[in-house]
């Protein structure tokens, strides 16, 4: 992963002058427009991968199917991806990123798609790269912040354990103009942190957009990040192998809590969901303790109403 973040933080630096901005002209499995540098990306990253000789299945967004190593030259590793997180801003030179999640292979027999459809509690390591600047990786021992060195070409480990603060910046981060869609908890939910009933300062809202830039800076400066299902998206937006377990990992490791607020009957853990299919989705809701929990609080009491419970139901299509 290393080198391919590497080689995909050295293409973004190089987008502009190498005519690698605008769109490829197709669009991926999740049925987004796929950038020139998603497929750049993506090839980076499976090349690497592959090449490595330590990988049994490899789940891209830029990819509809499972990459599944040969079975008499494949490792033990099961690593899901998403080459370019944010790629509708490349254009634009907001911040963009790599978000990776990496379980173990439970049996010795040939790689199966099964091997990664497992729950997010039972992910070795994950992390995400955003560049060009810095790469963040768990593996399960706390959250450790590596700097790309240009003039060494290696990322330089900076000494700390990122840990969010417990009372950190009154900050949420969404996609407000999906308001409307939104179940009644949430929106109430919004409504408070824009008008506190408490008479304490309002929120202030920072959303970029690139789940890795909002993420980042709520690890580092605390607050709320979500992005809740709706009446359109029904089951979430945010795919769950490859962003809503490695992000949610990251968080829980920095001392946060990461939900998916009420999904299917009830209020769920993101790491223990059971992903049926590679580019399956989920809400998600995380953060500081101090703005999830009530949240949460609020799902699992009184305020959950009947459209909520419809556009979540389990019999929803991906």
């Amino acid at each position: 992963m290393e080198i391919a973040c590497k080689n995909i933080a050295r293409a973004v630096r190089k987008a502009g002058i190498a005519g690698l901005f605008g769109l490829a002209g197709t669009k991926n499995k999740s049925g987004d427009q796929v950038k020139k540098l998603d497929l750049l990306s993506n090839m980076f990253v499976v090349n690497a991968l592959k090449r490595s000789r330590v990988c049994a299945v490899l789940v891209s967004e830029e990819e509809p199917e499972p990459i599944l190593m040969p079975a008499e030259d494949h490792g033990r590793f099961c690593v899901a991806f998403d080459p370019l997180d944010g790629s509708s801003n490349i254009d634009c030179n907001v911040s963009t990123g790599t978000i990776f999640s990496i379980f173990e292979k439970k049996t010795f027999e040939p790689p199966n798609p099964s091997d990664i459809l497992r729950p997010g509690k039972e992910i070795i390591a994950a992390g995400y790269c955003m560049y060009v600047t810095e790469l963040v990786v768990t593996f399960k021992r706390g959250v450790e912040r590596f700097i790309l060195d240009p003039s060494l070409g290696e990322f330089i480990h900076i000494g700390s354990t990122m840990r969010i603060p417990l009372r950190g910046k009154r900050v949420y981060s969404c996609n407000e103009g999906n308001y409307l869609k939104w179940d009644k908890v949430m929106q109430n939910a919004v409504s408070k942190f824009k008008v506190p009933t408490d008479g304490t300062k309002p929120y202030s809202l920072r959303y970029v957009g690139s789940m890795v830039s909002d993420v980042h800076r709520t690890m580092l400066y605390g607050g709320i990040f979500m992005y809740p299902a709706d009446k359109k998206s029904k089951n979430g937006k945010l795919r769950l192998l490859y962003e809503g377990f490695p992000m949610a990992l990251l968080v829980e490791q920095a001392g946060g809590i990461a939900s998916a607020g009420y999904f299917k009957g009830e209020v769920r853990r993101i790491l223990d969901l059971v992903p049926k299919h590679i580019h399956e989705r989920c809400p998600v809701i995380l953060g500081c303790h101090r703005d999830v929990v009530p949240l949460l609080d609020a799902y699992k009491g009184n305020g959950r109403d009947k459209d909520e419970e419809k556009f979540t139901s389990p019999k929803s299509k991906l």
